[in-house]
């Protein structure tokens, strides 16, 4: 758990800067352009990069491209060299002619991703789209570089890299709001070269981003050198495992898109409880999971995939469970910390420039709701990942298939159920709802896979984790209640809130979970102490 630990401690380092420069970015944002018409407008704008990465090569990056990239370093003569520079050829060459196609199909793309929309609104949506598109293949070439770079257990970059892109972004974002003040926000009268300084900033901070990765590759020993002897390239053995990667990406975003129509056409009806909304809610919901999971995750797999390379299923058991308690040590109290105090996040962060009290509190419901998630969420993602270890990609195909029937099943009942202001608290239920039913299909099979995940070790864990925290979240409900009676909903107040509830809650915890033995937070709070002590 020791080098699981200090791996993980590096990345979540980088990763809580990128997250904190992230809010700072979210906010202006938010500040810059609201979270009603403009701000859908971008937010769909921007999201279909992502989507279009994570369906081209973002989800073979872990699940098929790591454990190669390792498999290779172990068996070639070359220790893989040649290999990663044909993988990074093709991806260069594919992920640039992706995005030029894709900016060619900005307006059916944006169509497809939005519900009910007005003509302004599509048209605002596709100029910033054609300026965010071509990121996709900068975000995709630093995204290999980054994979190459975990292979080789140089995991800072990665975590570090996005910092360069907020700061970018937050610049890109002062001046918006400097020139156009509250016009910035108003769907009629932003003109072309708002719209171009917006689109254009968003992929600049990606282009830095990119540069970082490349760089700090080159630093570690990496040599681009463009092969295009792709016959040698293990394509056919990638393409055999990568189907079913692509069919399960293919399949969540399915369900990504119900929610983004459903969400959109909520916003309609109901301008700031759209898909802004919920798309600044889960990106605080990220936050914790980002910071602790993601950073677990990334040092766990090519640990795991060589325990499998070697046939050491005891490994693959214990380097699971270990990643499962660690990072549900600090998870279990997050989750229960956002749903007591989801709105003094989202006041303190979003009520700012154009936006309101009353739609950043709007913001916090959803948080809260997303805080039922974060642990199922979490651990679901780290079951993946024993599968991926052992080169399957098919298995999570038919767990994925079934969350998004579920998923869509639930966020169709309530959006025909609910009052079009409440729909996106219904679709962050179903969210919740849905990863805790995806847990337990992907629990037993992984189980199957190495003949038992120390499920009891875990599940007590866990519980002893849950009582811990309690007096923790009671804690930060008294210092909310207590808020409330004495003043207003304001930024100041929420801060408050979140520095005496919050901060007070996380210590108490850490005491009460480091008096009862728990060996994770033991664990971290003796890292801490050393780190303090020096």
């Amino acid at each position: 758990m020791s080098r699981v630990l200090r791996a993980s401690a590096i990345m979540a380092a980088g990763t809580m800067v990128s997250r904190v420069t992230g809010f700072v970015r979210t906010a202006l944002l938010a500040a810059a352009i609201s979270t009603a018409y403009v701000g859908d407008a971008y937010n769909v704008a921007y999201a279909i990069p992502f989507i279009l990465f994570d369906f081209l090569i973002g989800g073979i990056l872990s699940s098929v491209v790591v454990p190669m990239i390792v498999k290779r370093q172990k068996n070639d003569p070359d220790g893989g060299r040649a290999y990663e520079q044909r993988l990074m050829t093709l991806g260069t060459v594919v992920l640039t002619l992706v995005a030029v196609l894709a900016v060619l199909l900005a307006r059916p793309l944006i169509g497809l991703y939005t519900e009910g929309w007005n003509a302004r609104k599509i048209e605002v949506a596709v100029t910033l789209a054609q300026y965010i598109l071509p990121q996709i293949a900068f975000f995709g070439i630093g995204a290999i570089a980054g994979a190459i770079l975990n292979t080789r257990d140089r995991f800072g970059a990665p975590m570090w890299a996005p910092v360069l892109n907020n700061v970018v972004m937050i610049g890109v974002l002062v001046v918006y709001y400097l020139l156009l003040g509250d016009a910035g926000a108003d769907i009629d009268k932003v003109t072309g070269a708002d719209l171009a300084l917006l689109g254009l900033g968003t992929t600049a901070g990606i282009v830095a981003q990119c540069l970082v990765l490349v760089v700090s590759l080159h630093r570690a020993g990496f040599r681009f050198r463009p092969r295009f002897d792709l016959r040698d390239a293990g394509l056919g053995e990638m393409g055999r495992t990568a189907v079913w990667t692509f069919a399960y990406v293919g399949v969540s975003q399915i369900a990504f898109l119900v929610t983004t129509r459903l969400s959109s056409g909520a916003g309609e009806a109901a301008p700031g409880a759209g898909n802004s909304a919920y798309a600044s809610a889960f990106q605080l919901f990220q936050l914790p999971y980002g910071i602790i999971a993601v950073s677990v995750i990334t040092a766990m797999l090519p640990r795991m995939s060589r325990a499998v390379h070697d046939g050491q299923l005891e490994s693959v058991r214990e380097e699971f469970a270990s990643g499962v308690r660690l990072v549900s040590a600090l998870l279990v109290p997050a989750g229960l910390m956002l749903m007591v105090l989801g709105p003094a996040v989202t006041v303190l962060i979003f009520s700012w420039g154009t936006m309101t009290i009353d739609s950043a509190v709007y913001i916090g419901n959803v948080l809260q709701v997303f805080g039922l998630a974060l642990v199922p969420f979490s651990i679901f993602q780290l079951l993946l990942r024993v599968f991926y270890a052992f080169g399957d990609t098919r298995t999570p195909v038919f767990i994925g298939a079934g969350n998004t029937v579920v998923s869509i099943a639930l966020s169709l009942l309530a959006y025909s159920l609910l009052p079009a202001e409440y729909v996106v608290m219904g679709l962050a239920a179903a969210f919740a709802i849905t990863y805790v039913v995806g847990t337990a299909i992907a629990w037993t099979l992984a189980a199957r896979r190495v003949r038992g995940l120390q499920g009891r070790a875990v599940a007590a864990g866990l519980s002893r984790m849950y009582v811990a925290a309690l007096p923790a979240a009671l804690v930060a409900l008294g210092v909310l209640w207590l808020t409330q009676e004495l003043t207003d909903l304001t930024p100041l107040s929420a801060a408050i809130m979140l520095a005496a509830g919050g901060g007070l809650g996380m210590v108490l915890y850490l005491v009460i979970a480091h008096r009862m033995r728990i060996p994770e937070v033991s664990s971290i709070v003796g890292m801490v102490a050393g780190r303090v002590g020096r």
